[in-house]
This record gives C-alpha cells, structure tokens and sequence, in this order.
C-alpha cells in the first residue's frame, strides 16, 4: 500500500496530538484514503520533556532543515507557532516543492499574502484548516461549501479563553481577575494572557476568514480591536437586565462591495444562537446569499480536536497527490494572482447600537446634559436605566442607543466625559440587534 511521507515540526502539545490520533485511527484513516500516513521525521528543540505518546527516538531531530531538504518527505507539518523561524521553514518547505500544513493563525494572518502567493507559484498545497476555529470547518466551509455565494457577514466567537471568562463572569457572577485565574489554573489561558484577552488571537482569526470571505489581501493592522479586560459585573449585570449577553465577537460584514471588520466586545440578544454558545466552545454565524444563515459551533482549541483539523488537511493533501495533482482548490478561495486588496470601510463610519454606562454624580439634572450631547450628535435614545446604585461617589446611568455612528459617538463621548457631573470614563460597548 501507498505510503505518504510526514515531516512534523513542532512536538508540542498540538503536535503530540497528532501522532496519537494518526497512531490510533490509522486503519479509519487508511481505509479511508487508501494508503498510509507515515511520520518519518519529528523536529523539535526540546527533545526530553515526556510526552502524551512515545515515539521513536531515531526519527527525532533538533535540525529542522533535515525535515524540509529530505527529498524523502512529502509533506511538511508545522506546528511550532509564531512568526519566525516558522515564517522561513514554511518558505522553505514550499520552495522544495512540499506540501504545508499549519496551524499558525498569528504568521498567516501577518504574512499570509507572502505565503500564499509562494504557495501558489510553486504549485504546492497549503492547507490551514486548525488555524481558525480548533475542529469547526470553518475554512472548509467558506472555501468550498459557500464557493456560490457572495458571503453577506461572519459574526464568531473565535477564542475560547474570552468565552470562557465571559461566560463564568455571567453564569456564576465572579469578577473578570477571578476567572481569569481559574482559566490559568484549568489550562485555558496562557501564564501570559495579554493574546487571548486583548483580542490579538481573535484578530489574527478574523483577518484569515476576510480573506477566505472576500477573496482579498487583508492588513492586520487595519482591523478594529478591543478585548475583554474592561468588562465588568456591572455592564454584564446591566447587560442581562437589558436582554443581552455579552460575548468578544469577531464580525465581518459586506455591503456594497465595503467590508467593515471589527473586534470588540458586543452585547448579542438572548435568543441569538451565539449568545448560548459557552464556556471554551467557538461558533461561526455565517450568512451567505444564497445558503442564507449557517451556523457552526465546536471546541475551538485543545490537542485532538486540533489535531483532527490537521489530520483532515493531511488526508485532503493526499488525495491529490494520489491522483498526481495539486492547489485543485485554491488555498484561499480565490487564486492568489487574482486577488487585490480589500476595501475596509473606517471604523469612524460604521454604524451600529450602543450602550453606554456613565458614572456620573447624585443629583437633578445629569442625564438631560448627557441626552441633550448626544441628541447634538444625532444619536438616539433606545432605553434608560438610572438606579441609586452608588459606587465611589457615583451613581451609573445606562443609555442604549439606536443605530449611530461611531464617529459621532465618539464626539459625544469625548464632551460627555469632560463635564464636571462625569467622574470616570464612560463605559462603550457596542450591540448587535440583526440577526442576519
């Protein structure tokens, strides 16, 4: 039986992950494709540290450049994250005519274009399904399931560990440094969490699926971001009397050949289908116009269920090669020749409902000053909520808005918070009403 050759760089926790599941599915796996997947060489740094399956020490290596110049090896799997040496073995691999598989959002979505294009030119695949979602297909989905359709929006809940914190902060009413510190204890988030709760991993998530979306070249730096760190009991209290729960969303919309992306904590309805997606679980809510609404939902990270999305990728590479061919799917939808950059609309133009919590202090007449700066502004008035609930001297006044735009509101923020009734920064979170 045919034999497909592995290289895997990268024996961390992912990459264990994968060894044990080509290991104990490999007669699914072979029934399935029709020849075997066989690691052949493993390159890691660190050697000693035991881990989850056992291996033969003779195919481990500390020389990665082993893995991508043995003519031997037919496919390169990266798994060792970051930007470089990650970015260099993936070119490199790439240019000796292997295929890639990776799971590394952070270089795609920084040096995708160049790697793409490299990609393409040497008529190699390169397949990323874990890099977005853990086990959802998502990238499947929107590359191939949804090839018809124009993609009218991506709403997603792309990072497990911001869910996590969100939904222990609602359901259990803990403060967010609490949480946190349990969510370091279980192995959800980092020593360092500054990736997961600024909304760095999410981005570098979103910036791949626009360019799955849109067929377009996508500059990280131009997406909007916010993270988690300032929500409080307070907004998630106020959130739930509102009917919302809040959730960090990923959203991508097009309209008019304009595509507004954005990363921010956003207050969705009960009954919206994200809004009951929990704990470390991601979910993509995807409107194409002519599937209409899809929806998905799964673990978005962990060993296996990473290392089922690279095993799928594995298998997807070795169909071709068994047929003798190549990039029959272009690797991002669209081929890379053919692909420009994307026009993103400015986050000061886009247009959506608001809450605001102001902490403003105990006496007649606060909220007609703030009412009357916002009505100057053109923003509307949705619903008020105004309780005597004094913290450090201030009472909160809640106000949701209807739609507005963000440079306005904006405007009004920055006179609001300068007047002497207002003793703290105002409180922004953005609202997601359509369900669409």
């Amino acid at each position: 039986m045919k034999e497909i050759s592995l290289g895997l760089i990268g024996f961390g926790t992912i990459g264990s992950g994968v060894i044990k599941l080509l290991r104990e599915n490999a007669e699914l796996i072979q029934d399935r494709l029709g020849a075997k997947l066989v690691i052949n060489k493993i390159g890691d740094l660190d050697l000693l540290t035991p881990r989850v399956v056992a291996v033969d020490p003779h195919i481990l290596t500390t020389d990665a450049k082993s893995i991508l110049n043995d003519p031997g090896i037919d496919i390169v799997i990266e798994l060792m994250g970051g930007y470089e040496p990650a970015r260099s073995f993936i070119l490199q691999a790439l240019h000796n005519k292997k295929h890639v598989v990776t799971a590394n959002k952070a270089l795609l979505a920084t040096y995708g274009n160049e790697v793409f294009a490299v990609a393409e030119q040497e008529g190699v695949n390169i397949g990323f399904e874990a890099s977005v979602g853990g086990t959802i297909p998502v990238i499947k989905t929107l590359k191939e399931s949804l090839v018809a359709n124009n993609i009218k929006s991506v709403l997603g809940i792309v990072n497990g560990t911001a869910n996590f914190i969100l939904s222990k902060m609602t359901d259990e009413g803990k403060a967010f440094d609490v949480v946190l510190s349990e969510a370091q204890a279980l192995g959800f988030a980092e020593a360092d969490p500054t990736y997961d709760i600024e909304g760095i991993d999410a981005a570098h998530k979103l910036a791949i699926i626009l360019a799955l979306a849109y067929g377009k070249k996508v500059n990280l730096e131009d997406i909007y971001r916010e993270g988690i760190s300032q929500i409080t009991r307070q907004d998630i209290d106020f959130a739930r009397e509102l009917g919302y729960r809040i959730k960090l969303l990923a959203i991508a919309r097009e309209e008019g050949g304009v595509v507004e992306a954005r990363l921010h904590p956003t207050m969705i309805p009960f009954d919206h289908l994200l809004a009951n997606v929990n704990a470390n679980f991601n979910a993509f809510h995807i409107v194409g116009d002519a599937a209409g609404p899809i929806f998905l939902s799964g673990q978005g990270a962990g060993m296996m269920p990473t290392a089922s999305a690279v095993v799928s990728d594995l298998v997807d590479t070795a169909r071709e090669m068994m047929k003798g061919i190549s990039c029959l799917k272009p690797a991002r939808s669209h081929r890379e020749a053919e692909t420009a950059d994307i026009n993103l609309k400015p986050m000061e133009d886009i247009f959506t409902n608001y809450y605001f919590r102001f902490s403003a202090v105990d006496q007649p007449g606060v909220l007609s000053k703030i009412s009357g700066i916002l009505g100057k502004k053109h923003i509307s008035i949705a619903a008020v909520i105004q309780k005597g609930r004094r913290q450090s001297g201030a009472v909160p006044v809640v106000i949701t808005t209807y739609k507005a735009r963000e440079k306005d509101v904006q405007d009004a923020l920055r006179e609001i918070d300068q007047l002497e009734i207002v003793l703290d920064k105002t409180m922004v979170i953005r609202i997601e009403d359509d369900h669409s």
